[in-house]
């Protein structure tokens, strides 16, 4: 079983820069906002992945579309290719469902009912395979976050999503580690912990409640633990 780790944040919080040092040889990057990266130098780190150059940089695939990602999550799970990939970063699961919304709102024939509930079965999906991947990958979905107010006036902040199916269900509760990458007093960095957020790290993994914006300082904590 894979492990996978939430990154919840509001648009320029520094979730995407937050993997600026993953190791680009290992890991594969899947763009679900076609946005590209941030930080400079990212496109000599990563290769599009119709490049058919044998080389040693990271993989990058530009893609909103939930069955391609899907099957490239098999593909790397499975393809002797990808056996040196550690670590698969998902920018954002946002971008997926949004895109699949626009889909759907410009379907001009067939039944959209069914279509918005195959919008909550595909993220729903999509977390299940990732934790059902090799032992030896580590799968970071980035997120947008949300702060809602319930009917008890109890303000919270969680993972944001698409249709009120994803919301009943709950995607923090598939996630043993969900981060929220904030902006604060000009400086990033994540927050592990904080009461009304559902960011959350197994007990006894971190000797504070944040840290640094860098994804690798989570990564190694979780080795560790």
């Amino acid at each position: 079983m894979a492990k996978v780790i939430g990154i919840m944040g509001e648009s320029g919080s520094g979730k995407t820069t937050a993997m600026r040092n993953l190791p680009p040889a290992e890991t594969f990057y899947l763009d679900c906002d076609k946005k590209g990266l941030n930080w400079k130098g990212w496109k000599s780190q990563y290769l599009p992945l119709a490049n058919k150059e044998n080389t040693d940089k990271g993989f990058y695939l530009s893609n909103d579309n939930f069955s391609i990602a899907s099957s490239t999550l098999r593909h790397i799970n499975e393809d002797e290719r990808f056996k040196r990939i550690k670590y698969v970063v998902i920018d954002t699961l946002n971008g997926l469902m949004v895109a699949e919304e626009m889909r759907i709102l410009a379907m001009q024939s067939g039944d959209k009912r069914s279509a918005w509930s195959d919008l909550a079965q595909n993220g729903w999906a999509l977390i299940n395979q990732a934790l059902e991947l090799r032992e030896d990958l580590t799968v970071i979905i980035l997120c947008h976050s949300e702060t809602i107010s319930d009917d008890n006036g109890i303000i919270r902040t969680r993972i944001k999503t698409n249709g009120r199916k994803l919301e009943k269900l709950v995607l923090e509760s598939k996630m043993t580690t969900v981060v929220w990458s904030v902006r604060q007093d000009g400086k990033y960095k994540f927050i592990l912990s904080a009461d009304g957020c559902t960011c959350k790290v197994p007990l006894g993994a971190f000797d504070t409640d944040e840290c640094e914006n860098d994804i690798m300082i989570v990564i190694k904590a979780l080795e560790e633990y």
